[in-house]
């Protein structure tokens, strides 16, 4: 799902159309703080996919008043490709989007004006996955079988070290493009592995399709721990107060929702996001509470520079840039 490692959610898909929310503003909404002008700060934000439990803190901040309360008129945008938000926000057409940070060091090295302002999702979420019940057992299986991913250009980096820690190599192994279709090309036996299928969902899926997976965790093999999903903005909006208060709004919802886990997935499935209401993502938004980001403004400036070290060694990016030119922590509103 990510421009390195994308992955296809058919289960978890919801229309654009469907990212309308119900018009009348929740009743336990304070009035909200004015900008400037005396109304409310209006951003746009491009999410990196469909709607899915990976996003929830950001519905609950809607659904929940939190925007409201910061004085934000807050538009959630799915892309129609999800290369569009990065290219959008780096045009000023979007003022926030939901990108990734290992491709953040990609697109900055290649000229986009992006910065790191805020974390959705901490943690990695991108595994090396196989068959629980196939013949993988052991990384060092994988000599001589066939290993799917999604999008070209990191594939040979990833799947290099990780198979580098247990004395094998890329060359060790065959890459398949098998486009989206990740799980469904592991479970027909189209390929022994599958690079990219995130823990949260392509497991719980092919656990309730009956062909349970096991998952390598890249962290635990040679990769940098990095955050998994971030917001980036325009360079030049690195000190703009409404994204403070975006971001502010953020810590609330996402506190509220780890502290009320039941009640925010009531939330987060009401109204247009009915479709969402599946065992899939019910486990989904379950297994992603630990991962979101409690502090989303706070930055770990070591944790970028060290995976930014990580992207040059491997020749994926010619050099690591100065850090407060694409990551930082926004200053208080």
């Amino acid at each position: 799902m990510t421009g390195l490692t994308r992955r296809a959610l058919p289960a978890l898909a919801l229309p654009l159309a469907a990212l309308a929310l119900p018009a009348a503003a929740r009743a336990q909404a304070a009035a909200p703080a004015k900008s400037a002008g005396g109304t409310p700060a209006s951003l746009t934000l491009m999410l990196d996919w469909f709607v899915n439990p990976d996003h929830a803190p950001i519905i609950i901040a809607r659904e929940g008043g939190h925007f409201t309360r910061a004085g934000l008129d807050v538009r959630i945008v799915a892309p129609a490709d999800p290369n569009d938000p990065p290219r959008l926000v780096a045009a000023k057409q979007a003022d926030l989007g939901v990108y990734y940070q290992k491709s953040l060091h990609l697109a900055v090295d290649q000229g986009l004006p992006l910065v790191r302002v805020g974390t959705l999702v901490a943690t990695p979420l991108s595994t090396l996955s196989v068959l629980r019940d196939g013949p993988i057992q052991r990384l060092e299986d994988l000599k001589g079988k066939k290993i799917g991913f999604s999008t070209a250009g990191f594939e040979e980096v990833a799947v290099g070290t990780i198979l580098g820690t247990v004395g094998l190599s890329v060359k060790d192994v065959t890459l398949v493009n098998v486009n989206f279709g990740l799980s469904s090309a592991l479970m027909s036996g189209q390929v022994d592995a599958i690079l990219g299928g995130f823990r949260n969902f392509e497991l719980h899926q092919m656990e309730l399709e009956g062909r349970p997976g096991r998952a390598f965790y890249p962290e635990q093999h040679g990769f940098p721990i990095y955050d998994e999903l971030i917001y980036v903005a325009h360079r030049d909006r690195a000190k703009d107060a409404a994204l403070r208060r975006f971001m502010d709004a953020l810590e609330s919802a996402t506190t509220f929702l780890v502290n009320n886990p039941e009640e925010s997935w009531k939330m987060f499935i009401e109204g247009p996001r009915k479709e969402l209401d599946n065992e899939l993502n019910k486990r989904a938004f379950k297994d992603t509470l630990t991962r979101f980001s409690l502090s989303p403004a706070a930055l770990d400036g070591n944790r970028y520079e060290r995976f930014a070290r990580f992207l040059a060694e491997k020749k994926m990016i010619r050099s690591v840039p100065p850090l407060a030119d694409y990551a930082v922590e926004l200053p208080p509103a």
